[in-house]
């Protein structure tokens, strides 16, 4: 009885209503207009109508229609900075190196943050040459793979946030039919591989690191390069094969049981 007196006294009322109204959009595709929050909840619809503005106005909530509520990426991207999240990159450190080793390639680690794809894991490549991003880079999702990964392996409305969060004036052409059918290519076969949009002679490699949901957390990057000068060093489809094997081992660590189609 002591336990639920404490529990009443401390209770926040205004707080847990945020909460349910959160946790409730979490499990629904599409949105809810406020009278189907209302229902689901056993409330009044006038009780919601102050905390949907406030949630809209802080930007975990949006109307992309006017009418049904849905969330935005914003607790996803607050998600990025929690711990666990952190540590991914001190969990890639050791299959990095070792990617880095085996393909005698540079390579990155990158997630989605607030709008923008962020570098937060760099390894360079073991000899003389190897393209490099510096750590806290802002990249694009539009014309990178690890971009496209990070995009591809999420579901279609949560592409479309990311999108909205991302856009640019320049980057509009990048919505297009085919830019969508490429992402869905790119889930299909499990990996991107694409021509350097900012470096000649450059490839982008990218493979999703997946969590429990199977849905991209992070993405494992190679700007794979031709070395003429290590005629031993594995060949472009030898090298995307080791990036995968390494992004599927650190979704094992993030404690996904999933794997991209091959």
């Amino acid at each position: 009885m002591a336990e639920d007196d404490d529990d009443d006294r401390y209770r926040a009322p205004a707080l847990d209503k945020g909460l349910d109204i959160l946790e409730l959009l979490a499990g629904v595709d599409g949105g809810l207009t406020q009278a189907e929050i209302a229902k689901k909840l056993d409330r009044s619809p006038n009780e919601f109508y102050r905390m949907l503005d406030r949630l809209v106005r802080r930007g975990y909530v949006t109307r992309p229609d006017g009418d049904r509520y849905s969330l935005t990426l914003k607790l996803f991207g607050l998600a990025q900075l929690h711990a666990p999240v952190r540590r991914l990159g001190s969990f890639a450190t050791p299959l990095m190196r070792e990617l880095a080793e085996t393909s005698q390639q540079a390579n990155q680690l990158v997630v989605f943050d607030r709008g923008s794809a962020v570098v937060i894991a760099q390894q360079e490549a073991p000899d003389y040459w190897g393209i490099s991003i510096r750590v806290g880079s802002h990249i694009s999702l539009f014309d990178t793979g690890s971009g496209h990964v990070l995009l591809a392996f999420r579901s279609d409305e949560e592409r479309q946030m990311m999108i909205s969060e991302h856009i640019r004036s320049t980057d509009k052409p990048a919505q297009s039919p085919e830019f969508f059918a490429r992402l869905d290519q790119i889930r299909e076969r499990g990996y991107e591989m694409m021509a350097s949009l900012q470096t000649a002679g450059v490839f982008n490699l990218s493979a999703p690191v997946l969590g429990s949901d199977g849905k991209a957390i992070a993405a494992l990057s190679v700007p794979y390069i031709t070395l003429v000068n290590s005629p031993q060093a594995p060949d472009i489809t030898k090298t995307i094969a080791l990036l995968q094997a390494a992004a599927e081992k650190l979704s094992q660590l993030a404690g996904s049981t999933f794997k991209p189609s091959k």
